[in-house]
């Protein structure tokens, strides 16, 4: 490197007036041949560029895309990435993006509404082409999605959503799979089902509750609202819901825990106190952790497909990205499957 070429890269990260003035061409001429411009010669171009890699030239991409007011990012936010099925989704998401040549920008909210709405500012203050989000556990109303609809920037709602008519989403039929694990549970001769439920304000513990009783209604068995506790559907939670339920004497042969780790942690509880797993309480969660099929005994579950959701909503957010204001409000419904380990084989 020679030494003007020096002094130009350690005063500052040189620019395209730094190589114009070390070939000693316009500014103009170097931009278009850095944007491949057929206004200008191959050879001039295959000098430029040279000069530009000897400088260490680099693009400023932000201000470009800024300029076309197009950042080709989108932000996905998600309750924890360490969720087998948040992962999955993520999953899905960048193996979309990147074939449309997007970049990706993840955050997790770890449940809290305050850590979600600074998360959503500056994600739009960062100029994101669109969102993806799963919101917290805390979160029960769109206020803080405002600073999104008022710089037009779009988003989609996946998995856990808000109730609302105007929104997009992409969901799994979460009542469906509240039925169908109660129905499996009837079927296997099950009566007293406790449900471990999220909290109801949210949509998706709402409706796999609603699947939850209606499964029951359906086969003559008797609602009682003591049979349903409901927390934040940690490990732990679930280990002292088993606790609650066993100090209060009342009579149950099965849970459903509407996600796996709450589950798991019942299945700690029922074995420390003898209590045989399915023989004398079924068990069922809803997520399908690679954990559920290697512990003992293996856990039924809801296979969610993580992945085919992560790719579906990406692509209803590119959809709604590309069409922007001709865009109407979408809501795509996928199927989950029960997926029956031991836990549940009497």
């Amino acid at each position: 490197m020679s030494l003007l070429s020096n002094i130009l890269f350690l005063n500052n990260q040189p620019t395209i007036h730094d190589i114009a003035k070390a070939l000693s061409i316009d500014s103009s001429t170097v931009s278009r041949a850095l944007n491949d411009s057929p206004r200008v010669t191959k050879h001039t171009k295959e000098r430029i560029l040279a000069k530009a890699n000897e400088l260490g030239y680099q693009r400023n991409l932000l201000a470009l895309n800024l300029r076309k007011k197009k950042t080709n990012t989108i932000g996905v936010v998600v309750p924890r990435i360490s969720r087998y099925f948040f992962s999955s989704v993520i999953q899905g998401i960048e193996e979309t993006t990147y074939l449309s040549g997007y970049n990706v920008i993840i955050c997790q909210s770890l449940e809290s509404l305050d850590r979600e709405k600074k998360i959503i500012e500056t994600l739009a203050a960062n100029r994101v082409d669109g969102l993806l989000i799963s919101v917290s556990m805390e979160t029960s109303n769109k206020e803080h999605f405002k600073v999104l609809d008022n710089n037009k920037i779009p988003y989609v709602f996946f998995d856990r959503h808000l109730n609302s008519k105007t929104d997009s989403n992409v969901l799994i039929d979460d009542f469906k799979g509240g039925f169908d694990i109660t129905e499996h549970l009837i079927l296997r001769g099950c009566q007293k089902i406790v449900h471990f439920s999220g909290p109801l304000d949210q949509a998706i513990y709402k409706n796999r509750f609603l699947g939850y009783k209606s499964a029951l209604n359906k086969y003559g068995i008797e609602f009682k609202q003591e049979y349903v506790l409901t927390s934040r559907l940690m490990e732990n939670e679930g280990y002292k819901g088993v606790d609650e339920l066993t100090k209060s004497a009342l009579v149950f042969d099965a849970i459903f825990a509407a996600n796996d780790l709450s589950a798991i942690g019942a299945m700690k509880s029922l074995k420390e106190k003898k209590i045989s797993i399915p023989e004398d309480v079924a068990i069922v969660g809803f997520s399908n952790e690679p954990i559920s099929s290697v512990i003992e005994p293996s856990l039924t579950t809801i296979d969610q497909s993580g992945l085919n959701l992560g790719v579906t909503a990406t692509n209803l957010l590119f959809k709604s990205i590309a069409e922007k204001e001709r865009f109407k409000q979408e809501t795509i419904i996928l199927q989950a499957n029960l997926v029956e380990r031991d836990s549940t084989r009497k």
